[in-house]
């Protein structure tokens, strides 16, 4: 598709949201209320709720169900009970009406063809592409990747949710998204990014226009086995061209409570958002307070372009490393983490989880270097998915030296690949940052060879070799 007709109908497409709007609250004024069912085979499902953004009810024994439309309004959705598909469009969540004037919107969902309190999912943050060679990157290296990795999960239901920035201000490439997770194959939801914005457009409530008429709403909720997700938008525009703060709205808030009393206190929550909560995101007390009876939340987050589990407030969040890895400038993050994704395994309100390294095994989760000394040399390993669960351990010539000494600093690759003005070409704006997830020791010149050994949360040992 040219540049073009791509805007020739990304505005058609605008247009005809705006209008559908305004005829939508022409039928709010004068009736108030939606109905309709939610069926599966002609038979109605009980207990499913069905949300506007404002309020949230559930559907009657018949599958019924009636909602008071707020007059904001622009989308009414079905939280997808667990055990039954994702309605999609090639692979692109639409579990949504864009507003009309129907009064009546019946949803019709498909039971799964196996049970799904054992299924997976991929976390993809900041594709962030910008132009055509970007693309060509992304279709070469991450498609396949991600694509072989479900393959590998067999009948497994597998499902991803796109962190945001899945452009970068170049909303003509949405199509080239699109396109990507089709590709995948896969039920993709998506989450809003700063880079997924439009500016110069007013404030916060209009700088998700073009987002939304492509994805749907912003802030939603779904089900799979005893996992509830719940999707937000974290991303506040100011007013001010690319100037943005993390906040979660408290519109959102509110629908967030109302959309949790209906799940039970002891399932699996998982909720994805663009910023992260536990450093960036201004109002993250009242956010953890909604979330305080919940004692297995799981956060999934992006924009950081670097990898950093986070326990806070007894939540997990997952900052994850980028798809893009140096602005698809170098085959890594900032902080020495591969471009790639998050694997996530779920067994009932179990959860395990992977770092995938794009274009690498999914056993390798460290790098190690060595540098050499006046008088010694120093071993350098990453291990880009560490958490305070982790043991890291480390050999020099076989024998066993103990637990490696955690210490921040900067990744030897990411250095030599980012560190100056004049690099990487053509963005040379991407500079190495410190991490905490580096471990670093000390040794003779006379040792040989060197092992460091990472023992995940879950038992699950890596390990890597180098000859000094």
């Amino acid at each position: 598709m040219n540049r073009r007709s791509f805007i020739q109908k990304s505005s058609l497409l605008t247009t005809t949201l705006f209008v559908s709007l305004k005829s939508f609250s022409s039928l709010i004024t004068a009736e108030g209320l939606v109905s309709g069912r939610v069926t599966s085979k002609g038979r109605g499902i009980a207990n499913v709720v069905i949300s506007d953004g404002y309020s949230v009810v559930q559907t009657d024994k018949s599958g019924s169900y009636q909602i008071q439309l707020n007059e904001l309004a622009r989308f009414v959705w079905i939280s997808t009970p667990s055990g039954y598909e994702f309605k999609t469009e090639s692979s692109i969540a639409r579990h949504y009406y864009k507003p009309d004037v129907k009064a009546e919107l019946n949803f019709e969902i498909k039971p799964l063809k196996q049970n799904d309190h054992k299924h997976n999912f991929i976390i993809w943050a900041d594709p962030q592409v910008k132009n055509k060679k970007d693309v060509e990157q992304m279709m070469e290296t991450s498609v396949p990747d991600t694509r072989s990795v479900v393959q590998s999960m067999g009948n497994t239901p597998v499902h991803g949710i796109g962190v945001g920035d899945l452009v970068w201000d170049n909303f003509d490439l949405f199509p080239a998204y699109d396109e990507a997770i089709a590709k995948i194959g896969i039920p993709f939801f998506q989450a809003l990014g700063n880079h997924d914005q439009d500016y110069r457009q007013g404030g916060d409530d209009t700088s998700d226009r073009t987002f939304q008429a492509h994805y749907g709403p912003t802030y939603y909720s779904f089900n799979r086995g005893k996992a509830h997700y719940v999707v937000l938008d974290d991303v506040r525009y100011l007013g001010i061209e690319r100037t943005y703060d993390g906040y979660i709205t408290p519109t959102q808030l509110d629908w967030l409570v109302k959309d949790l009393q209906f799940v039970p206190k002891d399932a699996l929550l998982i909720i994805s958002l663009h910023i992260p909560v536990h450093n960036q995101v201004k109002n993250r007390e009242d956010f953890y307070a909604v979330l305080k009876d919940f004692k297995n939340v799981h956060i999934m987050s992006g924009h950081t372009h670097y990898n950093k589990n986070v326990i806070q407030n007894g939540i997990f969040e997952h900052n994850h490393g980028t798809v893009c890895g140096g602005w698809w400038t170098g085959p890594i993050c900032e902080d020495g983490t591969p471009r790639g994704y998050g694997v996530y395994e779920v067994d009932g309100t179990d959860l395990k989880w992977y770092y995938k390294s794009t274009g690498r095994d999914k056993t390798e989760q460290l790098d190690i270097y060595v540098d050499t000394l006046t008088n010694q040399k120093r071993l350098i390993a990453n291990v880009w998915n560490y958490d305070p669960e982790w043991k890291v351990e480390y050999f020099l010539d076989g024998k066993a030296m103990g637990t490696l000494p955690q210490q921040e600093g900067f990744d030897p690759l990411a250095v030599k690949l980012y560190k100056g003005d004049k690099l990487p070409q053509p963005r040379a704006f991407v500079e190495p940052r410190s991490t905490d997830h580096l471990f670093l020791a000390h040794f003779g010149p006379e040792v040989k060879v060197l092992k460091v050994v990472a023992t995940d949360r879950f038992g699950q040992k890596y390990e890597a070799k180098i000859n000094a």
